[in-house]
């Protein structure tokens, strides 16, 4: 069941449709600057003469950038509302960008790890909101449209590839690049971001919004999803705020730690970073060694990998809309794991590459159903979404050591089989992303007897707004501040 749609689109289809395409286009900047990066580290390696190790040393500084500031994310959010946290999150990818490029054409390593250590701390930091925020449109709509956020990431990826791969072939310098990169992206970021915030707001934002007194999401006359009379006092809807929270922001934040569901939907997560970094680390490498191939072949595979968790993010919300997100978890985690085996063992390249496109047709919605587990209660949300991206940021830090190791004495394809292990792990968790009891959730927000239960990533409500809706952050947060 979901949300009922608003009646008055004049009134809640601008704000909300541009807060979407913002986000995507937010999403999909992340991937092209990101990726125009990694596409340049030949040029990066050459120009201070690191070998492999060293390189992988620097790179390792993003991930344990990226694991710190997540770690305290879902507080920040909490504290100081999401767009400060992306204004921040907007001076450190600057700052990175222009370290990147001023360290390789000084000669500095030093320089060069404090901004790979940047980018980790602004992405980390970013993510948080970005999601949270994501996950408050979809609720909005009514439908899953979580996953289309992540595909356009993957889609920014290709182009920042291509964007690398003409400025290596003209021979535009790294700082070049890299300087136009943080000025342009930052101007973009700046004047995007105001407008994406629905669900985090800022502390004087929560205040006005307790003020009010009005016990749900507030935006342009829409109430949790349902349209106001006309004429109607949004006070009218109110509830005894005092009666209801409990505790502040920065404790919601630090509570997400204690609960066991946010946990065991981070382990999900970490399964799901740990395949699909794998696959970005690790899939070219295989196919040339593992077939003894061009590198254009094992370009090519990626591609291929990319192409189809593209595709289905695309195209998959209609899944999402239509099944059991439980269901559709597992029946991922499944053709995944056989595509890796597929790919792991398979004795020749054509089937090594129905392997590869099973395993990203696999990997493609496992992220989005738990990013949207894990925000279904808009005031909990960024803390148990910092929550899952420190367990997706474990993975990213541990994998590909790991995998190098093993890759030693296995080979690169058989180490990739060792990754099924988190994947059956994933399907047998999978029924902790359902939407949970509010008798299960601890420490719920909810007012005692309400007993909702909560829907695919949006609450169960019925069309009177009353003391069973959802609490949101229009004032719990600041309430609980207080």
């Amino acid at each position: 069941m979901l949300h009922p749609r608003p009646t008055d689109r004049r009134s809640s289809a601008t704000p909300l449709t541009r807060a979407r395409w913002l986000l995507m286009g937010l999403f999909a900047l992340q991937g092209l600057t990101f990726a125009s990066w990694l596409a340049r580290l030949p040029a990066v390696r050459d120009a201070l003469g690191m070998s492999p190790s060293e390189l992988g040393v620097v790179l390792l500084a993003g991930a344990v950038g990226g694991l710190l500031t997540v770690a305290v994310a879902g507080m920040v959010v909490a504290r100081f509302g999401g767009l400060v946290t992306l204004n921040t999150a907007t001076a450190a990818f600057a700052a990175s960008f222009l370290l990147l490029g001023i360290g390789p054409a000084l000669g500095s390593t030093p320089l060069l790890v404090a901004g790979v250590f940047l980018g980790g701390v602004s992405a980390a930091l970013g993510n948080v909101p970005l999601n949270v925020e994501s996950a408050a449109v979809e609720r909005r709509m009514g439908r899953s449209v979580l996953p289309q956020f992540h595909a356009v990431f993957s889609i920014g990826a290709v182009l920042g590839s291509l964007a690398g791969a003409v400025t290596a072939h003209f021979e535009i310098s790294l700082l070049t690049q890299f300087a136009v990169t943080a000025v342009v992206g930052a101007a973009i970021r700046l004047a995007s971001s105001p407008h994406v915030i629905l669900d985090t707001p800022s502390p004087r934002g929560r205040a006005a919004r307790a003020g009010a007194a009005v016990a749900g999401d507030v935006l342009d006359g829409v109430v949790l999803g349902h349209a106001l009379t006309p004429g109607a006092d949004p006070a009218a809807h109110a509830i005894p705020l005092a009666s209801t929270l409990r505790g502040s922001g920065l404790r919601t934040a630090l509570a997400a730690w204690r609960e066991p569901r946010t946990l065991l939907i981070g382990l999900v997560i970490m399964a799901a970073a740990l395949s699909e970094g794998a696959a970005n680390d690790w899939v070219a490498l295989a196919v040339v060694d593992g077939f003894d191939q061009a590198e254009s072949v094992g370009a090519a595979f990626f591609g291929m990998f990319l192409a189809a968790m593209t595709a289905v993010r695309l195209l998959g919300t209609r899944l999402l809309d239509r099944h059991d997100p439980v269901l559709v978890l597992r029946i991922s985690g499944i053709v995944s794991l056989v595509g890796l085996l597929l790919f792991g063992f398979a004795p020749t390249l054509p089937l090594a590459g129905v392997g590869v496109v099973a395993w990203g047709l696999g990997a493609a919605l496992a992220f989005p159903i738990g990013i949207s587990a894990a925000s279904a209660d808009p005031l909990r949300a960024a803390g148990r979404v910092a929550v899952i991206s420190a367990f997706a940021s474990i993975a990213s830090l541990a994998a590909p050591p790991l995998l190098g190791i093993v890759a030693e004495s296995l080979g690169t394809r058989r180490a990739l089989v060792l990754i099924t292990i988190a994947m059956v792990i994933s399907v047998s968790l999978a029924r902790h992303v359902a939407p949970a009891d509010s008798r299960d959730l601890a420490d719920s927000t909810r007012p005692a007897g309400s007993g909702e239960p909560e829907t695919w990533g949006r609450p169960v409500t019925d069309h009177a707004v009353g003391a069973s809706e959802e609490l949101t952050p229009a004032g719990a947060i600041a309430a609980g501040a207080r």
